[in-house]
């Protein structure tokens, strides 16, 4: 049944289509058809249970290399490297099977929407039913406060609002019609004679026939793309996955050299299996999931302080890798409240209403303004349709009480709104007679006017000008609504439009626009600066789209803005060149958002995609990360989502991605500094047998060092601030290697030089012919890791900048990573543990001093980059 273009067609042909009539179907045809349709509820595919989505976890090549990890280190006797590495990998497991549990909530949430009984005529009785017993044919009474149960089509209306706004993205409610309409590729918002399953009416009633229920409304739809939409790796898990592979090859092939070149030496085959397996699991970096997963915990922590709620964990790192924010504008960018804000009097406009005495134009609007509304006081708060609550509140904000005024003119009657002549009139009772007040669109009311009130008198009124500076606020994406006024002796009789709304005085122009949020304008510059583009996806009007967007300066080039219809003739090929050209889409559906998430992901974008409408969950479950708003926000919206803004404040997304970039930076640097202490270690190793030197290590030293040395100074890592300049650089390339801007060099020459020190100490310590040579090595291999740790914090700038108390918990841990390196030296039980001897105090301070060279030379290092003499930043 919905494919037909049900808002062409006449209420009569509709009728006739659908099998039914004005008094709508029996009983037993809606038994026939509830059997032929179902019902008319959304149907969600079979959930995958939580035990198959834990399973799910360990399937990522990293934790089978960690896994592999755990199974060598308990073969070889180090039970506790075992239990802490299955440790972490289940912490991991557990995490990831919360978050995709999660979002499966979605659709769940979009069930909650649905109304739970309907109205409906059966047997030519009007009886109240079980919404999910609708079915096409049903004839369904609609009035204010109900939420709409199945798509219809409108037979009869009576001022009939309806609020759109989760479905379409349109800030105020939608009058609604009866008549045909002529366009077939009409958008879902401008189909006025037909209302849509979830949405809410504001104001008025009507009658309509079910064209469509269940999965085939347009909610339906939207269950069905947030059912069949996969998430998108975040660029984390990608670059992570990679590395994981890289690194098991690498391994394997070092511990094989390492093996073999022990063996050409003449040592023992057990010593070298356990020093190559041993070096093997140093090699793998088992804290990297740990210190990720404390990264992310700790930024959405201080996300949360900032009201927004991170619902999974790696968006926080995501959100620093984007390079497009797909954004909504009706609650996003905007505050989602009509307001009055430019105000046309006596040929003038002002941004408030213009102060006069009595009797002047800016009065006589204002006294419009006030009375001519339906507004009432609801819990101590005047309530009403948000165009008359605009106008309302700006006449009170000017000194026009619609309270107060209306005790010095009461209200005679009124002449309600309707569709067709799109105007209202009250009549007031005032000391000279009786006034009339007229608001409504300008092409109607301006052409019943055949005076203006000016400042000094009135004089003949002129349309043309008047229309003129309607049509230029229009295009400038306002809503502008025309007021007018009539003098009467008394009530006038018979009390019909067409007696009372001619021969008016013409008063002023009011334009209203939902303003954009204060913050939202920063906001767009900072992710300007940052390098990421902005682009507003919104199911609202274009004018008014394009208004906002230049105001908060996305764009002004109004060749960069595509409607719904212009993009639905455009085909995906040469859509995939326009896509990254277009700043501004207006009146598009669910499915053309989804389509432009995809597009900008086929060319290789990371898409944040915010929002808070029904009509935005299918995006944001599809974007690289989405981002739903909390206070206005739909729970559908929520459940599709990654992070929410719990204060719907745009800017809190700015901070996210300084937040996001921040954690990505340290994840680097822990990185940088494991991979090269692990690179340091098997250079050592590999190169002592071919330089004529003894196996440098234990099998227990290398799991010593792999232990104290990942283990407190990488996690204290994850507490590093934010890098000076972090919010002025472009977004790292989605694809771009982990390694790069200089990171391997970096891995290479700092192992190298690690290396170097370590068997530099070991022939030094074999010359003087000392018992401890083996103790010295392993102390240089321990603390030159930690100097590392600390040369490591910020990419480029110096230590002596960055200071030794910014990050107390790093200066913590290399204290006490030192000391419990100086235990395992001078402690009896450890030495014979960990085959130590205590060293004199003269060669621990020649070790600690050899070790200290490390730091000096990254120095260097950052000093050539800072200079741009070596990689590029």
């Amino acid at each position: 049944m919905s494919t037909f273009k049900w808002h062409n067609l006449s209420p009569a042909d509709v009728l006739q289509q659908l099998g039914s009539s004005l008094c709508g179907l029996s009983t037993e045809e809606a038994k026939k058809r509830l059997a032929e349709y179902g019902p008319n509820a959304l149907v969600e595919k079979k959930r995958r249970s939580l035990l198959f989505i834990l399973l799910g976890q360990f399937s990522d090549f990293m934790i089978v290399v960690l896994l592999v990890a755990a199974l060598i280190s308990g073969f070889i006797g180090e039970l506790q490297d075992t239990v802490a590495i299955l440790v972490i990998v289940l912490l991991n497991a557990i995490i990831g099977t919360v978050q995709e549990f999660r979002a499966e909530q979605a659709v769940a949430a979009l069930r909650k929407m649905a109304a739970p009984d309907a109205h409906v005529l059966r047997d030519a009785h009007e009886v109240t039913i079980d919404a999910a017993e609708l079915v096409p044919g049903d004839v369904v009474m609609l009035e204010a406060g109900n939420l709409v149960p199945a798509d219809l089509r409108l037979l009869e209306e009576e001022e009939l609002q309806i609020d759109e706004s989760a479905l379409t993205g349109e800030s105020h409610a939608i009058e609604k019609q009866i008549a045909s309409l002529a366009d077939p590729e009409l958008p879902i918002g401008d189909r006025f004679n037909l209302v849509f399953k979830s949405s809410m009416v504001t104001r008025g009633r009507g009658k309509g026939v079910v064209v469509a229920s269940g999965m085939a409304t347009q909610i339906g739809q939207i269950a069905g793309l947030l059912q069949d939409e996969a998430s998108a790796k975040t660029p984390l898990q990608t670059r992570l996955s990679r590395f994981g592979r890289y690194l098991a090859l690498a391994v394997l092939a070092i511990c094989m050299l390492v093996f073999g070149a022990g063996l050409l030496q003449g040592q023992p085959i057990l010593l070298m299996f356990l020093t190559a397996v041993s070096l093997a699991v140093a090699a793998i970096p088992e804290a990297l999931p740990a210190v990720v997963t404390i990264s992310l915990a700790l930024g959405a922590r201080k996300l949360i302080r900032h009201n927004a709620l991170v619902r999974n964990l790696p968006a926080v790192e995501t959100l620093g890798s984007v390079t497009y924010i797909c954004t909504d504008k009706t609650g996003t960018l905007t505050q989602n409240v009509m307001t009055a804000e430019l105000f046309f009097v006596a040929g003038e406009t002002f941004e408030s209403l213009p102060e006069s005495g009595a009797n002047s134009p800016g009065t006589e609007l204002g006294y419009a303004m006030a009375l001519n509304n339906d507004i009432t006081v609801k819990d101590d708060k005047p309530a009403g349709e948000p165009t008359e609550l605009a106008l309302f509140e700006a006449a009170q904000s000017a000194g026009f009480d619609k309270f107060v005024l209306e005790q010095q003119k009461p209200r005679l009657a009124a002449i309600a709104f309707d569709s067709e002549r799109k105007q209202m009139t009250t009549l007031h009772q005032t000391s000279d007679g009786v006034t009339g007040f007229i608001k409504g669109a300008p092409e109607r009311v301006l052409q019943q006017c055949t005076q203006s009130l000016g400042n000094d008198s009135v004089t003949k009124f002129d349309i043309a000008d008047v229309l003129a500076e309607a049509a230029q606020l229009a295009n400038k994406g306002y809503r502008v609504l025309a007021f007018a006024k009539r003098e009467f002796n008394g009530l006038p009789e018979p009390l019909k439009a067409e007696t009372v709304e001619r021969e008016l005085i013409f008063l002023g122009l009011v334009a209203l626009i939902d303003p954009p949020r204060p913050e939202a304008s920063q906001a767009v510059t900072d992710c300007l600066t940052a390098g990421i583009i902005p682009v507003m996806i919104t199911g609202d009007h274009p004018g008014t789209a394009m208004a906002i967007a230049q105001r908060l300066g996305i764009t002004d080039d109004e060749q960069a803005m595509l409607s719904g219809d212009e993009l639905a003739k455009i085909p995906d090929k040469k859509f995939s060149q326009l896509v990254e050209t277009i700043r501004v889409y207006a009146r598009v559906d669910p499915e053309q958002k989804l389509r432009i998430v995809k597009a900008l992901q086929a060319k290789g974008e990371f898409v944040a995609m915010t929002g808070d409408g029904v009509n935005d969950a299918p995006a944001l479950k599809r974007a690289n990360i989405g981002v739903a708003m909390g206070q206005k926000g739909t729970d559908v919206a929520r459940e599709a989502s990654d992070m929410v803004l719990l204060d719907d404040d745009f800017s809190s997304i700015v901070r996210a991605i300084r937040s996001g970039r921040r954690i990505f930076d340290n994840i680097r640097k822990f990185i940088k500094y494991t991979m090269s202490s692990n690179s340091g270690e098997i250079w050592t190793l590999f190169l002592a047998p071919f330089l004529g030197l003894p196996i440098p290590l234990l099998p227990i030293h290398i799991l010593w060092i792999n232990l104290v040395t990942d283990g407190l100074p990488g996690l204290a890592l994850t507490t590093e601030p934010a890098e000076p300049g972090i919010m002025k650089r472009a977004p790292r390339p989605p694809h771009e290697n982990i390694f790069s801007h200089g990171m391997w060099q970096h891995i290479i020459w700092v192992g190298l030089f690690i290396g170097g020190i370590s068997l530099a100490t070991l022939a030094w310590a074999l010359s003087r012919d000392v018992a401890y040579w083996q103790t010295m090595v392993f102390t240089v291999l321990t603390v030159s890791q930690l100097f590392h740790s600390l040369a490591v914090r910020s990419e480029s700038a110096s230590l002596w900048r960055v200071g030794l108390l910014s990050n107390l918990p790093m200066l913590g841990a290399f204290i006490l990573t030192l000391f419990l390196q100086l235990v395992v030296i001078y402690t009896p039980a450890f030495n014979t543990i960990f085959h130590t001897q205590p060293l004199p105090m003269l060669d621990l301070a020649a070790c600690l001093f050899i070790s200290s060279l490390i730091l000096f030379a990254v120095e260097i290092e950052k000093w050539l980059m800072r200079r741009g003499i070596i990689y590029e930043q």
